[in-house]
């Protein structure tokens, strides 16, 4: 049982399940830099590669319990509808093929029973298309639904699968007893009708029902002679001026009627069912709410403006202005984002050997680039760095993310000072455009970032408007 599609589907479900505990600033800043990491490697983001992400991101892990669980479930439906048929495919074909050496094996009861089963495989195909369910109560039995989500609407077509390849092994099954009985029996056929038919008429129908072989095997394809000689009446003593071995020669035509109207239908018809179960899984997935979310995650910078809630209770007051650090002294500059350009402020620029820039139009590759330069300067070194950025945009998930890498990388004891810039380099910012980042400085650590402004900036960033200095 090929399940690709359905462990994808199944596992992007639970998935999307645990994701909706999550807070959507982080799920929004995660999945943003998956599509960075894509875009970078110049891959198509897909689910599979974000399940794929994701397992990376946690380490290695078991498949949930879940899917795990719907997909056994499913698998032992299709095992036992096999093994059915393979019980039946034997039982059924001794039973049309019983002989005692009286009356002869009736070929008309073969023409039924496999217009019999041909319709039945087309049923339960018509059954699967048109979303019916006539199979719910063995799919509640087995624990095949896993209760959650859009996975229900592909069970018509599971189930429609599992009976064709039940049906495959039920023709299997009685082509091969059929084969046998021929070895080990002198079976003797002939064709028997209470309606008035001709033996003419009768070759007709045989003669149409052989064509897709007939020109393959020709033994197979009964000829007048053959239909004339070997037609029987249940009151009769058969037909006596026959030759005794033309009874058997119809073996062939019943071997191939089997093989061209019950095994084929099935096979096609199974793999048409599992063309239409990945196809159908493919668009469910494509569909799925949570893809939509995640593509808009994926497609949309992260932005973070340090106040999930918009309340008034979270916003700093006066008191956090001790917050507000002293520039500490670097001779390290990073500017992100863009920040400083087209030229940095002379208090900022002195003295600094190292000046590097990411962020903003720059690759995850001269990100990592930078934070590797950064690491090897600061081992010999006063532990600080001078991070520049635009006061008037809020922190992007993407910068949190830089520095939780740093944190890693960096020597032990490393702080970041982060330095909002005004339009106006000669200029300090408002308070209103300090408050998000000493909020930003807070998630990220204390112990790590904190916020200052350049030296040349001495006014208090939180007095009012028009206070003296």
């Amino acid at each position: 049982m090929t399940d690709s599609p359905l462990r994808l589907l199944l596992e992007f479900e639970d998935q999307a399940q645990r994701d909706r505990t999550q807070p959507s600033t982080f799920l929004h800043r995660r999945d943003r830099k998956f599509a960075l990491v894509c875009e970078e490697q110049g891959v198509a983001p897909d689910a599979a590669r974000w399940l794929g992400h994701l397992n990376r991101l946690s380490g290695p892990r078991t498949p949930p319990a879940s899917t795990d669980r719907t997909l056994r479930a499913w698998r032992r439906i299709t095992g036992g509808f096999a093994a059915i048929g393979v019980i039946a495919g034997m039982l059924t074909m001794a039973g049309l093929l019983f002989y005692d050496g009286g009356q002869r094996i009736n070929i008309t009861v073969l023409l039924a029973f496999v217009l019999l089963h041909l319709v039945l495989a087309l049923f339960t195909t018509l059954q699967s298309l048109a979303g019916w369910q006539p199979w719910r109560w063995l799919i509640r039995r087995f624990g095949a639904d896993p209760g959650n989500g859009v996975f229900h609407k592909l069970h018509p077509v599971l189930m429609a699968r599992a009976a064709h390849l039940g049906g495959i092994t039920f023709a299997l099954a009685g082509l091969i007893t059929l084969l046998v009985m021929v070895v080990i029996q002198d079976l003797a056929f002939g064709w028997s009708t209470t309606l008035e038919t001709a033996a003419t008429s009768y070759h007709g129908l045989i003669d149409a029902i052989a064509t897709p072989w007939a020109w393959l095997w020709p033994a197979a394809a009964p000829d007048p002679a053959l239909v004339e000689a070997t037609r029987f009446f249940r009151a009769g003593d058969g037909n006596p001026g026959a030759d005794p071995a033309l009874w058997g020669q119809w073996w062939p035509f019943v071997t191939m009627l089997w093989a061209t109207w019950v095994l084929l239908p099935r096979v096609l018809l199974c793999g048409l069912a599992f063309a239409q179960t990945r196809q159908k899984a493919h668009r469910l997935l494509a569909s799925h709410p949570a893809m939509h979310a995640l593509m808009y995650r994926m497609e949309t910078p992260a932005l973070d403006t340090g106040n999930s809630h918009h309340d008034a209770d979270d916003l700093p007051d006066t008191r956090m202005r001790d917050n507000l650090l002293p520039l500490p002294d670097s001779d390290t500059l990073l500017c992100w984002a863009g920040t400083g350009e087209p030229e940095l402020p002379e208090a900022l620029r002195s003295g600094k050997q190292l000046v590097l820039r990411a962020g903003g139009s720059a690759s995850l590759a001269d990100d990592n680039e930078a934070l590797q330069r950064i690491a090897e300067h600061l081992k010999n070194r006063s532990k600080a760095v001078i991070l520049l950025v635009r006061c008037w945009q809020p922190p992007t998930g993407e910068l949190q993310d830089f520095l939780e890498t740093a944190r890693d990388i960096w020597p032990s004891g490393t702080r970041v000072a982060l330095v909002p810039l005004a339009t106006d380099i000669n200029h300090e910012p408002g308070a209103h455009q300090i408050q998000p980042w000493l909020r930003f400085a807070e998630r990220v650590g204390s112990e790590f970032v904190q916020v200052s402004l350049p030296p040349f900036q001495m006014r208090d960033p939180y007095s009012a408007v028009g206070e003296p200095l």
